[in-house]
């Protein structure tokens, strides 16, 4: 057996490190469900020289399993515990596109990038597509997606993004930052921000846009895919294809900062209204065997109602990890958790 040890990524907010480590804890766990090949034992969060790790050990360090460990969210660096001291390995990100694409942009209720990566990770996890972690390029949807954090996120691991959102602002802040990023970073690529209609009446304003992070993967034809949607999440079903989505990841409304809109156009505090109403929408351009984060504001909602909704629309509702926990505080208002599901 070998002795790993996980440096974990200072935060700059300083709530959301000090939960850090039991984060880790449970998404370390739910990678071992079969994104590595064998699930990490003796997990701990560990103080060495003064500095926060998360100890585990596994049969082997594989390339494989580096990899993985490389683009969990909480990770800043990976040794081996050795009996003379710490052995630095290699990180491997899924993709070399800068960093700086989750990082730019700063404005009021965006979602912490460190927890957005955790929750794609985790829909990842718990799909049946988690032993292809590192091989796919998986398609994200994230059917609340405001100025884009969950799709920036699922850019930077190499994969392609689709979201929709009810604010036009929002989306059209988006497709101005997305559009200075590709240039600034003298990306090949094609963009677009357009009315889309069908039978002579206005769906919805489109940003559709390609690029590749060489200019060889971008001859070779081998390029990433955006598609966002300035509409309701839920008419979906009028802009994805069924099955079309491995996976659906997506921050709640809170009911504090945000409101959720139910079909009567009701600004209310609890979310549970439009989950109601959007799950099984949801779930129809889900492949089957994909996977499903939902993040939500517990004082708003219990996790018994949520997962009531989604088993009602046809989700296989996961069971949250016994070692560690996604439970962790905002702030004085908001507590937040995260729904795993996948379509069976």
């Amino acid at each position: 057996m070998e002795r790993i040890a996980l440096l974990l990524s200072p935060s700059s907010n300083r709530v959301y490190g000090r939960q850090s480590g039991a984060l880790a804890l449970a998404e370390l766990a739910l990678a071992g469900r079969g994104a590595l090949e064998q699930p990490a034992s003796g997990a701990a969060q560990e103080v060495i020289g003064g500095v926060d790790y998360l100890t585990f050990e596994v049969p082997e360090l594989t390339q494989r399993a580096a990899t993985v460990l490389s683009n969990l969210s909480g990770t800043f660096a990976i040794f081996r515990a050795t009996g003379s001291g710490l052995v630095p390995v290699d990180k491997v990100p899924l993709t070399t596109l800068p960093d700086d694409l989750v990082t730019i942009q700063r404005y009021q209720g965006k979602t912490n990038e460190q927890f957005t990566r955790l929750l794609i990770n985790a829909a990842a996890f718990v799909s049946d597509l988690a032993p292809q972690y590192i091989d796919r390029r998986f398609c994200v949807f994230d059917p609340m997606c405001g100025r884009g954090t969950t799709l920036n996120q699922s850019l930077l691991l190499g994969w392609d993004a689709k979201g929709i959102e009810i604010d036009g602002k929002d989306v059209e802040a988006y497709a101005v930052f997305i559009e200075r990023w590709l240039k600034d970073h003298r990306l090949k690529h094609s963009i677009s921000f357009s009315p889309l209609r069908r039978d002579g009446r206005l769906l919805a304003k489109r940003l559709e846009a390609t690029f590749a992070a060489s200019k060889d993967q971008h001859r070779a034809g081998d390029v990433q895919r955006l598609d966002v949607w300035a509409a309701d999440t839920l008419e979906v079903e009028q802009f994805l294809r069924p099955r079309s989505v491995d996976l659906i990841v997506g921050d709640a409304p809170y009911g504090v900062r945000h409101g959720s809109r139910s079909q009567g156009g009701r600004l209310e505090r609890s979310p549970l209204s439009l989950l109601e109403a959007a799950a099984p929408r949801w779930q129809g351009v889900l492949r089957r065997g994909g996977g499903m984060a939902l993040a939500w504001n517990t004082k708003v909602a219990a996790r018994g109602d949520a997962t009531a909704i989604l088993e009602a629309a046809g989700f296989e509702v996961i069971e949250p990890p016994t070692q560690g926990s996604f439970l962790h505080a905002v702030d004085r208002s908001i507590e937040r958790d995260v729904l795993l599901a996948r379509r069976p």
